[in-house]
Protein backbone atom coordinates (compact mmCIF):
# COMPACT_ATOMS: atom_id res chain seq x y z
CA UNK A 1 0.00 0.00 0.00
CA UNK A 2 1.35 3.57 -0.99
CA UNK A 3 0.22 6.77 0.55
CA UNK A 4 0.24 9.82 -0.64
CA UNK A 5 0.58 12.13 2.81
CA UNK A 6 -0.52 16.08 2.75
CA UNK A 7 -1.30 18.60 5.06
CA UNK A 8 -3.17 22.05 5.06
CA UNK A 9 -5.24 22.84 1.57
CA UNK A 10 -6.80 25.36 3.06
CA UNK A 11 -9.29 25.17 -0.41
CA UNK A 12 -7.00 26.04 -2.97
CA UNK A 13 -8.27 25.33 -6.16
CA UNK A 14 -4.88 25.29 -7.94
CA UNK A 15 -2.96 23.46 -5.21
CA UNK A 16 -5.87 20.74 -5.40
CA UNK A 17 -5.22 20.23 -8.83
CA UNK A 18 -1.20 19.89 -8.42
CA UNK A 19 -2.09 17.53 -5.52
CA UNK A 20 -4.45 14.97 -7.34
CA UNK A 21 -1.46 15.41 -10.15
CA UNK A 22 1.45 14.10 -8.16
CA UNK A 23 -1.26 11.27 -6.08
CA UNK A 24 -1.29 10.17 -10.01
CA UNK A 25 2.26 10.79 -10.90
CA UNK A 26 3.04 8.95 -7.07
CA UNK A 27 0.74 5.95 -8.36
CA UNK A 28 -0.25 5.98 -4.68
CA UNK A 29 -3.50 4.28 -3.56
CA UNK A 30 -4.54 5.99 -1.03
CA UNK A 31 -4.21 9.84 0.14
CA UNK A 32 -3.97 10.26 3.26
CA UNK A 33 -5.28 14.63 4.33
CA UNK A 34 -4.12 15.77 7.60
CA UNK A 35 -6.61 18.21 7.75
CA UNK A 36 -7.55 21.69 7.41
CA UNK A 37 -8.79 20.93 3.66
CA UNK A 38 -11.53 23.85 2.98
CA UNK A 39 -11.05 26.72 5.39
CA UNK A 40 -7.68 29.03 5.26
CA UNK A 41 -8.35 29.77 9.23
CA UNK A 42 -8.41 33.37 10.67
CA UNK A 43 -4.29 33.28 11.01
CA UNK A 44 -3.23 32.83 7.52
CA UNK A 45 -4.16 34.74 4.68
CA UNK A 46 -6.10 34.03 1.22
CA UNK A 47 -4.53 31.37 -0.11
CA UNK A 48 -3.43 31.47 -3.91
CA UNK A 49 -6.40 30.48 -6.36
CA UNK A 50 -8.60 30.46 -2.98
CA UNK A 51 -11.80 28.32 -4.47
CA UNK A 52 -13.19 25.96 -1.98
CA UNK A 53 -16.40 24.88 -3.72
CA UNK A 54 -14.19 24.15 -6.74
CA UNK A 55 -12.23 21.90 -4.49
CA UNK A 56 -15.38 20.25 -2.98
CA UNK A 57 -16.05 18.23 -6.42
CA UNK A 58 -12.21 17.18 -7.07
CA UNK A 59 -11.88 15.66 -3.48
CA UNK A 60 -15.49 14.05 -3.63
CA UNK A 61 -14.37 12.06 -6.74
CA UNK A 62 -11.81 10.51 -4.70
CA UNK A 63 -14.11 9.73 -1.74
CA UNK A 64 -13.31 6.03 -1.90
CA UNK A 65 -9.21 6.55 -1.88
CA UNK A 66 -8.99 9.63 0.59
CA UNK A 67 -8.61 8.98 4.56
CA UNK A 68 -8.64 12.12 6.48
CA UNK A 69 -8.51 13.78 10.63
CA UNK A 70 -9.89 16.69 11.63
CA UNK A 71 -7.56 19.60 11.01
CA UNK A 72 -8.78 22.69 13.25
CA UNK A 73 -10.29 24.73 10.68
CA UNK A 74 -12.49 21.57 9.40
CA UNK A 75 -15.97 21.99 10.44
CA UNK A 76 -18.99 20.15 10.57
CA UNK A 77 -20.07 22.07 7.43
CA UNK A 78 -17.30 21.21 5.57
CA UNK A 79 -17.90 17.40 6.29
CA UNK A 80 -22.05 18.05 5.34
CA UNK A 81 -20.52 18.83 1.54
CA UNK A 82 -17.63 15.94 1.57
CA UNK A 83 -18.32 12.47 1.18
CA UNK A 84 -15.96 11.33 3.11
CA UNK A 85 -15.26 11.29 6.84
CA UNK A 86 -12.92 14.46 7.97
CA UNK A 87 -14.08 14.27 11.87
CA UNK A 88 -11.97 12.15 13.33
CA UNK A 89 -9.19 13.61 15.81
CA UNK A 90 -6.58 10.67 14.75
CA UNK A 91 -6.05 7.68 13.18
CA UNK A 92 -3.69 4.79 13.84
CA UNK A 93 -1.91 3.05 11.00
CA UNK A 94 0.24 -0.62 11.68
CA UNK A 95 3.60 -0.16 10.52
CA UNK A 96 5.31 -3.44 11.07
CA UNK A 97 6.15 -3.76 14.98
CA UNK A 98 5.19 0.06 15.23
CA UNK A 99 2.37 2.16 14.72
CA UNK A 100 1.93 5.64 12.94
CA UNK A 101 -0.35 8.00 15.04
CA UNK A 102 -2.12 10.19 12.34
CA UNK A 103 -3.08 13.99 13.56
CA UNK A 104 -3.41 17.11 12.38
CA UNK A 105 -1.01 18.51 15.06
CA UNK A 106 -2.79 21.12 16.85
CA UNK A 107 -3.82 18.90 20.23
CA UNK A 108 -1.13 16.41 19.75
CA UNK A 109 2.74 17.59 18.72
CA UNK A 110 5.90 17.74 19.82
CA UNK A 111 4.90 19.18 22.71
CA UNK A 112 2.06 17.03 23.73
CA UNK A 113 2.62 13.57 22.73
CA UNK A 114 -0.03 10.86 22.16
CA UNK A 115 1.19 7.66 24.58
CA UNK A 116 3.33 6.27 21.86
CA UNK A 117 6.21 3.96 22.79
CA UNK A 118 9.81 3.97 21.00
CA UNK A 119 9.82 3.32 17.08
CA UNK A 120 6.69 4.78 17.10
CA UNK A 121 5.57 7.62 14.27
CA UNK A 122 3.49 10.99 14.91
CA UNK A 123 2.45 12.45 11.95
CA UNK A 124 1.18 15.39 11.81
CA UNK A 125 0.62 18.71 9.98
CA UNK A 126 -0.80 22.06 11.59
CA UNK A 127 2.59 23.82 11.56
CA UNK A 128 2.96 23.77 7.78
CA UNK A 129 7.04 23.67 8.30
CA UNK A 130 8.11 19.87 7.40
CA UNK A 131 9.41 18.10 10.14
CA UNK A 132 11.82 14.97 10.46
CA UNK A 133 13.14 14.14 13.83
CA UNK A 134 13.19 11.29 16.59
CA UNK A 135 12.19 12.84 20.56
CA UNK A 136 12.39 10.21 23.24
CA UNK A 137 12.72 7.35 20.72
CA UNK A 138 9.35 8.74 18.77
CA UNK A 139 10.25 10.10 14.66
CA UNK A 140 7.90 12.86 14.07
CA UNK A 141 7.28 13.53 11.05
CA UNK A 142 5.17 16.75 9.60
CA UNK A 143 4.63 17.22 5.53
CA UNK A 144 4.56 20.51 5.65
CA UNK A 145 1.95 22.41 4.08
CA UNK A 146 0.99 22.18 -0.18
CA UNK A 147 -0.86 25.67 -0.10
CA UNK A 148 0.66 28.08 2.49
CA UNK A 149 4.13 27.14 3.36
CA UNK A 150 6.26 28.53 6.27
CA UNK A 151 9.85 28.99 7.10
CA UNK A 152 10.80 29.26 3.63
CA UNK A 153 9.84 25.79 3.53
CA UNK A 154 8.54 24.32 -0.35
CA UNK A 155 4.89 23.41 -0.50
CA UNK A 156 5.35 19.37 -0.53
CA UNK A 157 3.92 16.31 0.75
CA UNK A 158 4.57 12.70 1.52
CA UNK A 159 4.63 9.49 0.72
CA UNK A 160 4.72 5.99 2.75
CA UNK A 161 5.32 2.61 1.22
CA UNK A 162 6.96 -0.30 2.89
CA UNK A 163 8.18 1.89 5.82
CA UNK A 164 9.81 4.25 4.03
CA UNK A 165 9.04 7.79 3.81
CA UNK A 166 9.86 10.39 1.45
CA UNK A 167 9.31 14.14 1.72
CA UNK A 168 8.44 15.66 -1.89
CA UNK A 169 8.16 19.17 -3.04
CA UNK A 170 4.71 19.55 -5.16
CA UNK A 171 7.03 18.86 -8.63
CA UNK A 172 7.67 15.75 -7.09
CA UNK A 173 11.82 17.00 -6.16
CA UNK A 174 12.99 14.21 -3.37
CA UNK A 175 13.51 16.45 -0.19
CA UNK A 176 13.95 13.79 2.15
CA UNK A 177 14.34 10.01 2.85
CA UNK A 178 13.64 8.32 5.71
CA UNK A 179 13.57 4.57 5.91
CA UNK A 180 12.04 3.21 9.14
Amino acid sequence: MKYLIASDLHGSLETCRALLEAFQREQADRLLFLGDLLYHGPRNDLPEAYAPKGVIPLLNEMRDRILCVRGNCDTEVDQMVLEFPIMADYAILSLGESCVFVTHGHKFNENNLPPLRQGDVLLHGHTHVPTWHVKDGIHIFNPGSVTIPKNGSARGYMTLENGEFLWKTLAGELIQRVIL
